[in-house]
């Protein structure tokens, strides 16, 4: 599954905020500046859909706020429920 993830850096914990359309938006511990802020994405997003963070892959924008995000390890189908129930 593909998703468009705006991420908002400098946060005190790792969330998703919200969804609008199908852009998901998530608050990331790293500075802005930091390198680790893709690292820290990738494992938060493995852990909120519940998969080994080998199969989640930023694949546009590594270096933007506005990044493209591919998560596998699970059907799309559930997925997609999960990505669904996120207000």
């Amino acid at each position: 599954m593909t998703v468009k993830v705006r991420v908002i850096p400098n946060c005190e914990d790792n969330e998703v905020v919200s969804r609008i359309g199908s852009v998901l938006r998530v608050k990331v511990c790293a500075a802005e500046k930091d390198i680790s802020v893709n690292e820290q994405l990738k494992k938060y997003l493995a852990e909120f859909f519940e998969v080994h963070c080998k199969h989640v892959n930023i694949i546009r924008g590594a270096k933007g706020r506005e990044k493209t995000v591919e998560i596998g390890g699970k059907p799309e189908e559930e997925l997609k429920g999960m990505l669904d129930a996120i207000p």
